[in-house]
């Protein structure tokens, strides 16, 4: 070695006192561990566990926590942010859709939202707009949440039976193959 070169230090060996403070330190981490198994065990024993000083998953919760950790829990997220969004239908459409055109159902397998309209014409009309309707809802509920709009027209007129309806018929079609 050179008188330049600083001679490498050594870890100073631990003292009588830090020896004791690290022996201390594991001997109380293993008697709270054999001191929680215990507890465990005697609660088991008076029929399971029960509530303490301390906080703990079966405390009382308020009802919003409670439904949000249930909706959690299951997996609800989706549809229940597509039931929000039934809701609020005429803010993210629009009034003069709204009034007009309504979500009938969500289809969570297909990720696909059913809507009907009152006429032909606002079936068309939304069946144009559905592209920026779906990028509207995927920003609002997550990316890929609605994958299509199904755009339905407004049902037939209800079937009407007349004087001279035979007994038995099913309507009009039961005639015709």
């Amino acid at each position: 070695m050179t008188d330049e070169e600083p001679a490498p230090k050594k870890a100073p060996e631990p003292s009588g006192v830090d020896l004791a403070r690290v022996a201390l330190r594991a001997a109380k981490e293993q008697a709270r561990a054999r001191g929680d198994a215990a507890q465990q065990k005697k609660q088991a024993r008076r029929g399971g566990l029960r509530s303490g000083a301390r906080a703990d998953g079966r405390d009382p919760m308020a009802l919003g926590a409670a439904i949000n950790r249930l909706i959690t829990e299951r997996g609800w997220e989706t549809p229940a942010a597509v039931g929000g969004v039934m809701g609020r239908w005429p803010q993210i459409v629009g009034e003069d859709v709204a009034k007009h055109c309504e979500p009938e159902k969500y289809d969570e397998d297909e990720r696909v939202l059913v809507v009907r309209c009152d006429s032909t014409a606002w079936a068309t009309n939304l069946r144009l707009l559905a592209p920026t309707l779906v990028a509207r809802l995927n920003e609002d509920l997550g990316h890929g949440a609605v994958k299509m709009i199904k755009v339905k027209g407004p049902g037939g007129p209800a079937r009407r039976y007349g004087p001279l309806r035979a007994p038995g018929s099913t309507g009009p079609g039961d005639t015709y193959g």
